[in-house]
Parts: structure tokens; sequence; C-alpha cells
């Protein structure tokens, strides 16, 4: 059994009813029905919460003549975001939202790992995996959006017609493989990371932890950059329009 945090054990005290009727409603149940919720579960909300609460109260001190630091740094953002974009995917303007989004999250669950009391929800192959099958639909959706169902499927058969009964399965293989790829990743680079981390503020009290919490938060950057960056390269491939 997992250790619970502080935010799961009230949730569990407090909402565990809840807990167990969303598990029957999609045909689940926990294994111990007085505390259905688990840390990745309600560290997952929590995040989703803080990022809500960071975007409500940007938007009423948005300003055009007098831009606050907060405005600042969310436009550095955006424009990094849209950049990258724009250097992988044709009219990345349409898919920017999605990719931002993926980005503020993985980014987020990453980050908030460093305040003592709480879990990175990433350093959980649940989470990571969700985040996998989330942007593995959304680029197969918008290649068929972009291409139709038909020229979607005929492109992995690649470029050459007599080559297509070889790169077809391997195309489709290569393709079902990328969800595993983008869950190993992320999962595995922060559960390491986490474990590194609180290994080393165990055995050091003043500077080094300083040192180690610096890497975290560039491991949760990194991180949240490869994951928004893989997932813009299958956009990109999945809505380029090919001669075959």
């Amino acid at each position: 059994m997992e250790h619970e945090i502080l935010i799961t054990r009230l949730f569990n005290d407090n909402l565990a009813g809840v807990g167990n009727a969303i598990l029957a409603a999609v045909g689940q149940h926990a294994h111990n029905s007085d505390r259905p919720w688990t840390n990745w579960i309600t560290m997952q909300i929590l995040v989703a919460l803080v990022i809500m609460v960071v975007f409500a109260m940007l938007k009423p001190r948005l300003s055009m003549e007098n831009p606050g630091k907060m405005q600042h740094i969310m436009e550095a953002i955006y424009g990094f975001i849209r950049g990258e974009a724009e250097s992988n995917v044709h009219h990345a303007h349409h898919y920017v939202a999605f990719f931002g989004s993926i980005f503020i999250f993985v980014l987020f669950s990453n980050l908030i790992g460093i305040i003592p009391g709480f879990e990175s929800p990433t350093m959980f192959p649940y989470v990571a995996a969700g985040l996998a099958i989330a942007s593995f639909l959304y680029f197969n959706i918008m290649g068929i959006k972009a291409q139709g169902v038909g020229r979607y499927i005929a492109h992995f058969a690649g470029p050459v017609w007599w080559m297509s009964p070889l790169m077809f399965p391997i195309e489709i293989i290569s393709t079902m493989a990328r969800p595993l790829s983008l869950t190993i990743r992320l999962y595995a680079n922060m559960y390491a990371g986490e474990q590194v981390t609180l290994l080393f503020l165990g055995l050091t009290y003043f500077v080094m932890p300083a040192v180690f919490m610096g890497l975290h938060v560039f491991v949760s950057f990194l991180q949240a950059y490869v994951f928004m960056l893989m997932t813009m390269l299958y956009v990109g491939g999945a809505v380029a329009h090919e001669e075959h």
C-alpha cells in the first residue's frame, strides 16, 4: 500500500463516497473502499486546480498598455510554443492550444513534486500513459481531419508503391508504439529524478539540497518540452500532405 500524502488523506477522510461513486460509474472498484483516492489521482486534481487558479488570476490583469510580470512570462511561453509549433507543423496555429495545454500540465505536474509533502503525478506510469494516449489520439484524429480517412491510412504505405507491403506494417507498428515511448520517457525520467532528489535531500541539509532541487527544475522543464516536441512531430507527420 502506498504512503498517503496529506491531500490524499484529506480526500479519503472526507470524499471516500465520491471516489467510490466515480469508480462505480466506470465499472471499477477500489481495493479498499474506505480509501479509494490515490496519490496520483489527487495530485492531478491539485495540478488542474492550480493551473485554473493561475489563469483565473492572470485573465483580469491582462493589459496591452501595462503588462505585468506574469503576463510577460505567459507571453514568452506562448511565443516559444508557437515558434516551436511553426517549425514542425503546417498551419501550426490550429494546434497551438493543445500543445500549450500539454506543456503547461506536464510542467506543473513535474514541478509540484519539489514542494515538501507533494508528489509529481508524472512519476506514476498511469499519468504518463494517460498523457501519451491523449497525444496519440490527438495526432491521429488531426491527421484524419486534415487528410481524410483514406489518405491518412495510405500515408502509412510510404511514397514508393512497391515498398508498401513492407512499409505499411512497419509504420503501423511504429505508430502504435509511440504511446509506449512517450510513457516510458516521461515516467522513467520523472521517477528517477524524484528518487534521486529525495535521496540526496535526506543525506544533505544545506547547499546540496538547492543543487538537486535546481536539477529537478531543469529535468521538469526538459521533460515537459520533450513531451510537447514529440507530440508536435507526431502531429506534423500526421497532417502533412504528401504525394503517394
